[in-house]
């Protein structure tokens, strides 16, 4: 049995190091890599259910096309011509740019790049979406507060003597992290939490504080207020990093530990029980979530936090750290997250950048001049995962012809005309980084691809010769066939830091230039080289208050709501967002989808635990069983993202497309719902 060292390419924070085993060309067994600092453990369930997902029978290994509703093989040709001849045709009468090229963030890598590449220069245009799903208003605040996005590296939060978990929940979303937190607690470090939800997370916290979703800002600008009234603040800090901290000092005066009580449903005591810790346990690492960060209000949000590491003189030192993201292993990006989400200020006439990612469907449906005949998706699942999917569905049954590039026969894939197989992580080799541990990693090719299965290079590669470009135009543009051609690529793109696959190949690399404790020299990339608490960019870029507000967010605090519980859609570490479930083995440990619901919530609506319940707004609705737990506040519901609507829980029926206040993201988490018991009839 052969072994060989790889990384896990997915949208997760730990991006795992992996050895994988592997016999008669096939994957056979995952096992850890300690080498990496960040993942000594090795993979999680996810990670080693790689074995069923490499082999599964579910898997689509050749081309499909939809005849009469089934799904039927069809040859590679086939399937290359019938595109070609579709392309040419939307071309020459609507133009290029009536085909939607829609990618996500299933894979990461390199050579994902050559994607665009295709439909830039050699189908000569593309409509394509901006903005992101996931994180973009937390990194766009930290960016204009700090100057970049980066953080201590995961091993130094065992120096913290404070960890405060705003929002996130690393024993579902973060498992690495646990180890270091864990580490820190053994040696003495407080723990606090703030959360809806209580989580396996805080279950060593020292304090836990339950806010209504999105009132956070109220909470951290109430704590603000409090520490600058009884000066636990970092004055030489202030003085030579900070700027605007007398604007800010004034503009917290109304914000009251009463006031943020008030919005937040949190009880005074434990606000300035909040404001003490942070304000007299040092270092602290402040960790925030991403979830709380995709409401309307979002981006003020993670700035009125991230003011309390700012103002405590928490920031470029061991154990002290803003936890958001951490990019210096990007090193191969030419512009960072999130700029490159942001579409252009001046068209250039060859891509139209123009379709919110947010408000996906509403979007489509309203392009006009040309109006969308296409769409290509790959490394996505935008009817399971974009807000409002029943908008995201009508615009997909709008067009003529729909091609998906896909593993597994998702929500999405259902909905295609064609259907190519999509390469594993595991037949062709990249380069991943990662934005939470500060490493460059090889993802190998390990074995040969399974059945027909291509991967994306090689189709573009196929697909241009079908639409009639040379074989001497196109190895300019994109990437020839075979693994020697990938190599090539790889090492000429590593050579720019002295660095090869033979290096790689031994494990992972920490990033040329990395910091280990971020901003240690307290370099600041702002206009003023310094922090901004103030920050005119703020109201020029996005119209918002240049400094740290709460504003409620839209839908969830409308008095007239005939929707009254706030529904929270969190993730699970079963599943990265609507990948893996569809696995035998993830399926036996994560069961069929439940509404978790207060007792006191399920008790006024005649709900028991078990009943099948709807869920429900003006949106959308669907229905499963109920799970009643105290862990769920009072006047929330909580199901995890990622359920298809063929697994029964499809939640994002349940959503509006809308963007967050700053860094085009999607504000789904703005959601009010209704639950109802399902009477059985008889």
């Amino acid at each position: 049995m052969k072994e060989f060292i790889t990384a896990c390419p997915r949208n997760c924070y730990s991006t795992c190091s992996l050895v994988v085993q592997v016999e008669n060309n096939k994957v056979a067994g995952i096992k850890p890599l300690p080498l990496n600092m960040a993942t000594p453990f090795g993979g999680c369930l996810k990670g080693l259910s790689y074995v069923e997902r490499a082999n599964s029978p579910d898997r689509i290994i050749y081309p499909l096309k939809k005849v009469n509703g089934s799904f039927k093989r069809i040859s590679w040709n086939e399937a290359l011509e019938t595109i070609a001849e579709k392309l040419i045709r939307f071309r020459d009468v609507y133009g290029q740019q009536s085909v939607l090229f829609y990618a996500a963030s299933g894979m990461a890598g390199l050579l994902n790049d050559f994607s665009g590449k295709f439909w830039r220069h050699v189908y000569g245009g593309a409509t394509t979406v901006y903005g992101n799903l996931c994180w973009p208003a937390g990194l766009e605040a930290t960016r204009l507060t700090l100057g970049e996005n980066k953080h201590n590296v995961p091993w130094d939060l065992e120096n913290a003597r404070l960890i405060v978990l705003w929002g996130k929940n690393p024993a579902e979303s973060n498992l690495h992290e646990m180890i270091p937190l864990n580490n820190a607690l053994d040696k003495g470090a407080e723990l606090i939490v703030i959360d809806p939800l209580r989580t396996q997370s805080s279950q060593r916290a020292s304090l836990l504080l339950q806010p209504f979703p999105s009132t956070d800002a109220a909470i951290a600008l109430a704590v603000a207020n409090i520490l600058i009234q009884k000066e636990w603040i970092d004055i030489d800090f202030i003085e030579r990093h900070v700027l605007g901290f007398e604007r800010f000092a004034e503009h917290v005066k109304p914000f009251t530990a009463q006031w943020a009580s008030h919005i937040s449903g949190v009880p005074i005591n434990l606000i300035e029980k909040l404001a003490w810790y942070i304000g007299n346990v040092k270092p602290m690492t402040l960790i925030p979530g991403y979830g709380m960060q995709r409401y309307t209000n979002g981006g003020q949000t993670v700035r009125a936090i991230l003011a309390l590491s700012v103002i405590t003189g928490n920031i470029g030192k061991p154990g002290a750290c803003w936890h958001y993201a951490n990019l210096q292993s990007y090193v191969f990006d030419d512009v960072l997250e999130p700029l490159c989400y942001y579409p252009p200020d001046k068209p250039n006439g060859v891509i139209r950048r123009s379709i919110s990612t947010a408000r996906l469907g509403d979007d489509m449906l309203a392009t006009q001049n040309p109006e969308l005949k296409m769409i290509w998706v790959e490394r996505g699942n935008p009817l399971t995962q974009n807000p409002n999917t029943g908008k995201v569905l009508q615009a997909f049954r709008k067009l003529d012809f729909r091609v998906v590039v896909e593993q597994f026969r998702t929500d999405t894939a259902l909905e295609a005309d064609i259907i190519l197989p999509a390469k594993n992580m595991f037949e062709q080799s990249d380069i991943v980084g990662s934005y939470w541990n500060p490493y460059i990693q090889l993802k190998q090719k390990v074995v040969e691809p399974a059945g027909e299965v291509k991967p994306e290079t090689e189709i573009y590669w196929w697909l241009a010769q079908k639409l009639g470009f040379t074989e001497a135009y196109l190895s300019q543009v994109l990437l020839p066939p075979g693994d020697d051609q990938v190599d090539k690529f790889l090492e000429s793109r590593l050579k720019e830091f002295n660095l090869s696959l033979d290096d790689l190949k031994k494990g992972p690399i920490l990033a040329p230039g990395l910091q280990e404790i971020a901003f240690s020299d307290f370099r600041f990339t702002t206009p003023s080289g310094r922090i901004e608490l103030y920050s005119d960019q703020v109201q020029s870029i996005w119209g918002e208050n240049p400094l740290p507000v709460y504003k409620p967010a839209e839908e969830l605090f409308h008095n007239q709501t005939p929707y009254p519980l706030f529904l929270m859609s969190p993730n699970t570490k079963n599943r990265i967002h609507s990948q893996f479930n569809n696995l035998k083995i993830i399926s036996l440990v994560s069961g069929d989808p439940v509404l978790q619901m207060n007792p006191i919530d399920a008790a006024k609506r005649g709900i028991a635990n078990g009943d099948m319940v709807e869920v429900f707004n003006h949106r959308g609705s669907f229905r499963v069983k109920s799970q009643l737990t105290y862990e769920v506040r009072v006047g929330c519901v909580v199901i995890p993202n990622g359920w298809w609507k063929t697994q029964g829980a499809p939640v994002n029926v349940l959503s509006e497309g809308r963007e967050t206040d700053m860094g085009h993201g999607s504000a789904f988490h703005n959601n009010r719902v209704e639950v109802k018991l399902v009477k059985c009839k008889r």
